[in-house]
């Protein structure tokens, strides 16, 4: 696939999501909840909400312990649809998430030495009880199998619902920061 074409669908899964959560705050703001029934959220449910969220991604994207993919797997839905838009793709479904969950193990990550996943500016925005946008920024310091330091990093959106007791992502975009020359890196 030609890289025009690999930027418009990523652009176009980025615009998905985002108008989504857009559209969701503009019927908050209105008054015209997108779920008309749903009860208003406090500002203590809402503190409650970010922080569970942001306790589920950071337990989630521990490299220290065993496990990576299965925890990773854990934040989305055991069934149902799930949209991810990551590294020029697009995925729709849990399997083919997986399986580039499973690929980016296999060749990046269990090939970092002493990684450490490292949250930047993290924003929640509680749409609903059971609804919120969650984007943030990640770096990935690790060293190289060679022993050369090195970081990975990117900003991530992701759209959660809850179901039951539990918040899953529904929806998703990851843009990795571009790599720099190796020059610049050292400086």
């Amino acid at each position: 696939m030609q890289l025009h074409q690999r930027v418009a669908r990523s652009r176009a899964a980025l615009i998905g999501s985002v108008s989504l959560a857009l559209l969701a705050i503009a019927c908050r703001e209105s008054g015209n909840d997108a779920s008309p029934s749903a009860p208003p959220v406090s500002p203590a449910q809402r503190a409650a909400i970010a922080d569970t969220l942001r306790r589920a991604i950071a337990s989630a994207y521990d490299f220290s312990r065993p496990g990576v993919v299965p925890r990773l797997m854990a934040l989305y839905p055991d069934s149902g649809p799930v949209v991810s838009a990551a590294a020029g793709r697009v995925v729709t479904s849990r399997a083919a998430l997986q399986g580039q969950i499973q690929h980016f193990w296999e060749a990046v990550g269990q090939n970092m030495r002493e990684p450490r996943w490292v949250w930047g500016d993290t924003h929640v925005e509680v749409l609903s009880p059971s609804a919120a946008v969650l984007t943030a920024t990640y770096t990935i310091p690790h060293r190289t199998p060679a022993g050369a330091p090195h970081v990975i990093g990117g900003a991530w959106t992701a759209v959660f619902e809850r179901r039951g007791r539990k918040w899953v992502i529904v929806q998703e975009h990851l843009s990795d920061t571009p790599q720099q020359p190796a020059a610049a890196q050292s400086q």
